[in-house]
């Protein structure tokens, strides 16, 4: 027999007072509800889409006897781009196309830049600072050296990336590059990394700092490390310019101009694929000495393709990684610019820093088939690759003693490319320098921001400075060998 025991409101009041709902009543009351409003069909529905999905996934995915497979785009494509046979070329002949593309449609804007900032916007400036009795130093500290070395930066730069990125991540959004990561993974896998390390190396095509900091995909911490140190041969943004000028001026000047631009394609093209093969042969080494273990393996699935949203691509490439790699470079061409204006006008007992640093430098730079000015380029440029090209073309003028617009040493100066390279030329360069300093520019230590990056990542000094001074090591031997060997077959 159930007894009923009233509660103290029901006792004062001398009526019932029903029960406080409770979050299961709500719960049941709030189903029922939708129970009528989802009709009656809804599990009959529900089940007929569970099998139409069904039957459209076995139709794509069984081949019956005596029946026509349907046609799939999707793996139609990939039997060629994944194929054994074709898809390292199709890889490559995609890559040479992106760089023919950007070193061929550079120039004009280019011109059209360096024309507006050093030949309208410098002479302006200077005879703004001389109206207003600048003093000298000011002005050439102001002018000469911060102005013109990121004006410099800003019209060779801004170009071939406003043309590099919006192409490399068509490619991107097509649903290519994890392909690409797909058909390396078999690579990293026999030379002892994880095969993820190919998603953090197209990453780090684009910024090795954010390359390092994609290598949180992969989950062995030994194979995650032999990622973050190899990722510095992947040719991150600041030293894509590096490598298509010099390119430009010195290999596509070997061949006539029609194929000057396909052939200065190749070259950079080469230089890539030469940065993934040491990645691939660190790999093995450091797999097999202080970072032994075992690979493991994962899973990688492979995205539709979809058509590239092609405005969407062009605004999020330029604000994304345009503007933000250019605002970069920037930050670091203005200090930089006083830095070398300041080497080149401080003197010591007649001899400016600058030409003490050089001269210091340049028996080490000739043993390895580059010069002074280059190595001393490197060290100003440690913040950043982009301002190398600036800087070697700064302390040059002031080696050579060539002067533009009335300005006095280490003065940047507006020049085309025959200008440019006869610049190069008077500073001793030889088609051997420029090989060697692509090689170097290929090789060498990360920037600051990487190596902060990595420092962040390991939270290890020892791997920081083995990822920081390694490259420098290997830069200095590949160029060693190279000009060794060149030597040797040129007499």
């Amino acid at each position: 027999m159930t007894t009923y025991t009233p509660n103290m409101n029901e006792m004062g009041s001398g009526t019932a007072v029903p029960p406080s709902p409770t979050p299961q009543t709500d719960i049941l009351r709030t189903a029922e509800t939708l129970r009528w409003q989802i009709g009656q069909n809804f599990h009959e529905q529900l089940m007929e889409d569970i099998y139409t999905e069904a039957a459209r996934i076995a139709d794509r995915a069984v081949t019956r006897p005596n029946e026509k497979p349907r046609f799939d785009l999707d793996r139609t494509i990939d039997r060629i781009v994944t194929s054994r046979i074709w898809g390292f070329p199709l890889m490559v002949l995609l890559f040479t196309v992106v760089f023919w593309l950007t070193i061929s449609g550079a120039n004009i804007p280019s011109g059209w830049l360096s024309a507006l900032l050093l030949d309208t916007v410098h002479p302006l400036l200077k005879a703004g600072a001389a109206a207003i009795h600048m003093p000298w130093w000011l002005s050439g500290l102001l002018i000469d050296g911060m102005y013109l070395a990121t004006a410099w930066v800003v019209s060779v730069m801004l170009p071939p990336m406003a043309i590099f990125f919006p192409l490399f991540t068509l490619l991107e959004d097509f649903g290519y590059l994890p392909r690409v990561a797909f058909n390396l993974d078999n690579v990293f896998r026999k030379s002892g990394a994880h095969g993820k390390q190919a998603l953090s190396m197209m990453m780090g095509f684009g910024c090795n700092a954010a390359g390092v900091v994609a290598t949180r995909v992969i989950d062995s911490p030994r194979e995650r490390l032999i990622a973050i140190i190899t990722n510095n041969f992947a040719l991150c943004n600041g030293r894509w310019p590096t490598q298509i000028l010099i390119a430009t001026l010195f290999i596509g000047g070997l061949v006539p101009a029609y194929l000057a631009g396909l052939v200065s394609a190749l070259a950079v093209v080469s230089i890539a694929v030469l940065g993934v093969l040491l990645s691939f042969a660190l790999s093995w080494g450091l797999s097999r000495s202080i970072l032994k273990g075992e690979v493991s393996t994962f899973s990688l699935e492979l995205p539709p393709y979809r058509p590239p949203r092609v405005w969407q691509t062009i605004y999020t490439s330029v604000i994304d990684r345009t503007l933000i790699v250019l605002w970069r470079a920037v930050t670091f061409a203005l200090p930089a610019g006083a830095i070398i204006w300041l080497m080149a006008n401080v003197t010591i007992g007649g001899t400016s820093i600058a030409e003490y640093l050089i001269n210091f430098l340049n028996p080490l730079g000739l043993l390895i088939g580059l010069n002074g000015v280059i190595l001393v380029a490197y060290i100003v440029a440690i913040p950043a690759n982009e301002i190398v090209i600036p800087t070697i073309l700064m302390l040059t003028v002031l080696v050579t003693g060539i002067t533009g617009v009335g300005a006095g040493a280490g003065v940047m100066f507006d020049m085309n490319g025959s200008a440019m390279k006869g610049l190069l030329d008077t500073g001793g360069w030889t088609l051997l320098t420029a090989v060697n300093l692509m090689l170097f520019s290929l090789i060498h230590n990360p920037c600051s921001t990487t190596i902060y990056t990595i420092y962040k990542e390991t939270g290890s000094k020892k791997w920081t400075l083995i990822a920081s001074l390694l490259p420098v090591a290997m830069g200095f031997i590949v160029t060693f060998l190279v000009a060794q060997v060149w030597r040797l077959v040129t007499g």
